[in-house]
């Protein structure tokens, strides 16, 4: 009864204590918005939201305690920046309550100077939704006046597939299991890549929640996650709270070490870099005055935007054939954008790889996959992307790209290989790192007996072992390039076992097929004989590969020339051990 009696204090004296923690862009550190999280009292068995929402369910009062939640929240962030997101929790049963609609409505935002806009409704489920057809019909009420869903936990509970595919939300959060121990974890990695392709294609932000430790946080920036939350980035406090400059600067280093180490082909390539900044027009301007800016400029579309954030888009082409019907022009002429403007063009972020934004706009649907692209640059409007340029942009990245790769096996050649070395060097800082470097011996003997033909095909056999293999063990983490002739290099992050795993792996594949290429002769006698110019016969054993390793401390070579000629001293030292081996050495 006492438990009971303090409930109903809480309700009655609205006694909740609000916390916002930031939502923080993986890709550069800004603060895109803060999560309201509810608590109890301090210092009460209800200073856990999930005791509060225990009770409030048993005393048939969820509503209330919901409200009571959405009310302090609002308040407090009456002082939040405009430019930021703020999240709000809301149990699907109660965001298609009648009650729900009557009182969040845009009045009642604007006593506390809030925008629709500004606004992310947070679908937790902590009940099952049994009818999506009517749920998804009150969400677009909602997504129609501006405000933005999200689908909390995704991964645990009820959070499943069908929720996104049926929802449709603007923003999907991974639940904090997923995200726990995920650099350790091959499987959760291919989870979340599998929903990184997702997000991209379908133009919709990925979020993990309860990012805990720097190796989280730096696998999923790896992976590509748009956003982050959790205690390593910022604890929920009772303010507004950026992050600390020095999460800033984790988050920078990696992205750098990221887009030169693991992705050469679009190596600080981003979306931004192709945008031009055109003119914006608010919501409220007539289809007349945009028809006659189309008319005096040299455009194909134009970002319409409500308080400075894009909310849709207007192709010239659209506008004309609706003006030019029977009528069109006596009825839209003198009405607003926001009637006929497309409500749900492709928008993405500046830093968003250029392969990745292309892939999604040619996934659109017939009728606006030659539509502009809108690119945002933190919360507001950046600038606007023609497809036409975009994919000029993109060919000549293709053709860049494809100069620097080796001609026989399609691996990246010495400058991409140069760039991966440098960046190494420079942003290493784990004791997780190791490179490698490949070499094939009694390679030139082979060459002068069995002719460069079958030389160059025992090269591209070696290329597929090693990216197989390495591939396999470290799909997200790793890089091979070919040096030249049978020399390659790769780079890899993972634990030492693994790392042997994968010398004895290559090792053992590479002498079974070889010997594909020899004649049974050879292959018999385990060795090959070559007559010199003095017509002497020289006895080698049988092609094999050599595998020199480092890792640990990287960062304490000053450059890439550095690394490779220790590199060389480690390849000189296994090389004298005869047959395929490897040396690892810290």
């Amino acid at each position: 009864m006492k438990v009971v009696n303090e409930f109903e204090n809480i309700i009655k004296n609205g006694s909740i204590t609000t916390l916002f923690q930031p939502i923080v862009n993986l890709i550069d550190g800004e603060t895109i918005g803060y999560e309201a999280l509810s608590r109890g009292p301090r210092n009460s068995i209800f200073s856990s939201p999930i005791e509060l929402l225990k009770i409030a369910e048993q005393q048939n009062k969820t509503w209330e305690l919901e409200l009571l939640f959405r009310i302090k929240a609002i308040e407090k962030a009456q002082s939040i920046d405009r430019s930021k997101l703020l999240f709000l929790n809301v149990d699907p049963n109660i965001i298609r309550d009648d009650k729900f609609k009557k009182g969040f409505t845009k009045e009642f935002l604007r006593k506390y100077n809030i925008s629709p806009e500004c606004v992310i409704f947070e679908i937790t489920e902590r009940t099952a939704i049994e009818d999506y057809k009517s749920f998804t019909k009150v969400l677009k009420h909602y997504v129609d006046q501006g405000y933005k869903i999200a689908v909390d936990d995704v991964g645990a509970g009820y959070s499943g597939l069908k929720t996104i595919t049926q929802t449709k939300p603007h923003y999907i959060k991974i639940d904090m299991e997923l995200i726990r121990d995920i650099d350790r974890d091959l499987f959760k990695q291919a989870l979340i890549k599998s929903l990184v392709d997702l997000a991209n294609t379908t133009n919709t932000k990925l979020i993990a929640e309860g990012i805990e430790t720097e190796e989280e946080l730096q696998c999923l920036i790896k992976l590509g996650v748009y956003a982050g939350q959790g205690y390593f980035l910022q604890k929920p406090a009772d303010t507004f709270l950026d992050i600390c400059e020095n999460i800033k600067d984790i988050i920078n280093k990696y992205n750098d070490r990221s887009n030169g180490f693991f992705d050469c082909r679009n190596s600080h390539n981003y979306i931004g870099d192709v945008m031009e900044e055109t003119i914006t027009f608010d919501i409220s301007t007539s289809c007349e005055k945009i028809k006659e800016y189309f008319d005096n400029h040299s455009v194909e579309g134009v970002c319409i935007v409500k308080n400075n954030y894009p909310v849709g888009l207007m192709m010239k082409n659209n506008l004309n054939s609706m003006l030019a019907k029977q009528y069109g022009f006596a009825v839209y002429s003198k009405r607003p954008i926001e009637l006929t403007m497309d409500k749900s063009p492709l928008i993405v972020e500046y830093y968003t790889p250029i392969n990745k934004v292309l892939e999604v706009a040619m996934a659109r649907d017939d009728d606006k996959v030659y539509d502009n692209i809108i690119v945002t640059k933190g919360y507001n409007y950046g600038g606007i992307v023609s497809i036409r340029e975009l994919v000029k942009y993109s060919n000549t990245l293709e053709k860049n790209y494809a100069r620097e790769l080796n001609p026989l096996t399609g691996l990246p050649g010495n400058a991409i290989i140069n760039r991966v070395l440098s960046d190494t060097v420079k942003y290493n800082n784990n004791n997780n790192s190791y490179i490698f470097y490949f070499d094939l011996d009694n390679f030139k003997i082979y060459n002068d007996i069995y002719g460069f033909e079958n030389g160059d095909n025992i090269i591209k056999l070696t290329a597929d072992i090693i990216k197989n293999n390495i591939k396999t063990l470290f799909p997200f983490n790793s890089f091979v390039g070919h040096i030249g002739g049978d020399d390659f290099v790769a780079v890899v992050e993972d634990s030492r076992d693994d790392c042997e795993t994968l010398c004895k792996n290559i090792i053992l594949e590479f002498d079974q097929k070889v010997l594909d290429f020899f004649c049974e002769k050879d292959i018999n006698n385990v060795y090959i004989e070559s007559e010199g110019r003095n017509g002497k016969k020289t006895v080698f054993n049988l092609t094999s590969i050599s595998i020199a390793g480092l890792y640990k401390n990287l960062y304490n070579f000053k450059d890439a020339d550095s690394l490779a000629q220790h590199m060389s001293i480690i390849k000189k030292k296994v090389k004298k051990i005869p047959h395929s081996s490897y040396i690892i050495e810290k």
